[in-house]
């Protein structure tokens, strides 16, 4: 369990640098000014995966059967805490431009396909 979650938090950890240096990098070519924190959006998204990902790893051993509504459930709260986070800049009256909408959706998704794919192999394996 605990070389599993090593494991993410280090594929997450490199994903998420990565990520964040990749679209930074283009933001900055751009000269585009971003209505909020890039490295706070990533830096969600990282720690709420690993929180998610830790969860699933410690329920599954006492209740296998119900792990995925545990982990359906953590993606709700996930995505209310970031909107409640984020509401200011998510829902202000001139809108979030082009390059903002991408700097949100790319790292949501991203981590959302990685938690998909670790929290898969291990429903999987049990």
């Amino acid at each position: 369990m605990i070389k599993r979650i090593i494991i993410f938090t280090i594929v997450v950890g490199v994903l998420a640098a990565l990520g964040f240096f990749i679209n930074n990098y283009f933001i900055e070519k751009n000269a585009v000014s971003l209505s909020f924190s890039l490295l706070s959006v990533y830096a969600f998204n990282l720690i709420a995966s690993l929180v998610i990902y830790t969860a699933v790893e410690v329920v599954i051993s006492y209740l296998p059967n119900e792990t995925g509504y545990l982990y359906l459930g953590l993606m709700l709260v996930k995505f209310g805490v970031f909107i409640l986070l984020y509401q200011d800049s998510i829902f202000s009256e001139t809108g979030l431009t082009k390059p903002e909408k991408v700097s949100i959706l790319l790292p949501i998704l991203t981590f959302l396909l990685v938690e998909a794919i670790g929290v898969s192999k291990l429903l999987n394996n049990r």
